[in-house]
């Protein structure tokens, strides 16, 4: 049984869960900007939790390709403020953050995260792996070379999926090296990437199983799906949809999405065809 201990909680991950996306970024790539207020993100939260989030996943750093990059004051600013307004109000809430940076992951799970999820696994900040070491936390690795400035420089591979899985045979057994146990990967769907590097990691996502460690797709109204479809990320559902269903029967563990009611939808459908 795949599991991660959240605050004392286990989570049996053999189940697929979804994991809701809640930006507090005025720039993210779909969603930036919508949430104005205290009252919005509370309705949100409830939604997702409502429709059945296990998860959700705040993001104060758009790491959309080119975005922005601000101070780790303005992170924290951000961030900080809704990890108490949700616990305060959904106790028993699982938070991740959505980070790269040990400073904010730190003061975050002291504000009570559960789940540190770092796009760089622990590559743009060298004290995150002891980080999450110390505060032992589920530990989100994603795929990414450079920064998310400089991403798009990099979409270059001979063979993308093998050296996706030479990138997570190293950055766990770093993990592990630091101590840290509850570890899950992300191949990292738009960073770093082309649309067809994208199709051929998802064509190839049960090849991650090998790392024997739970993983987490995050697809949800990417530019995979709205430039092959000549559409756009708000008509992107469907098309989540379509990839989510892949993405599970290649062994997803976690769907991280915009979308939380149709993500619990295609896990409960999934898991009525396969008895």
């Amino acid at each position: 049984m795949k599991s991660i201990n959240c605050k004392g909680k286990l989570i049996d991950l053999s189940i697929p869960r979804v994991m809701g996306i809640l930006n507090i970024t005025p720039d993210s790539f779909y969603d930036g900007g919508n949430l104005k207020n205290d009252s919005e993100i509370l309705s949100l939260a409830e939604k997702m939790l409502t429709d059945g989030a296990t998860f959700i996943d705040i993001g104060g750093y758009s790491s959309r390709p080119g975005a922005t990059d601000i101070s780790v004051n303005e992170e924290l600013e951000r961030v900080l403020p809704v990890v108490t307004l949700l616990l305060k109000n959904f106790p028993e809430v699982l938070l991740s953050i959505d980070t790269f940076r040990a400073e904010v992951a730190k003061k975050a799970i002291e504000a009570g995260a559960a789940i540190i999820n770092d796009i760089s696994a622990g590559i743009l900040d060298d004290q995150m792996l002891k980080t999450i070491a110390d505060y032992q936390v589920p530990y989100i690795m994603m795929h990414m070379k450079g920064s998310p400035q400089t991403m798009k420089e990099f979409a270059d591979y001979k063979d993308v999926v093998r050296e996706v899985l030479l990138y997570f045979s190293e950055r766990i057994a770093t993990a592990r090296s630091c101590g840290i146990n509850d570890l899950i990967i992300d191949p990292g769907f738009g960073f770093a990437k082309t649309i067809s590097h994208n199709f051929e990691l998802l064509r190839n996502t049960e090849k991650l199983q090998i790392a024997d460690l739970p993983i987490l797709i995050g697809v949800s109204r990417k530019s995979m799906i709205y430039k092959t479809l000549d559409t756009s990320a708000a008509e992107a559902l469907n098309g989540t949809t379509v990839l989510n269903t892949i993405a599970l029967q290649k062994g997803a563990s976690i769907l991280r999405v915009h979308d939380v009611k149709e993500a619990v939808e295609t896990v409960k459908l999934l898991d009525a065809l396969n008895g």
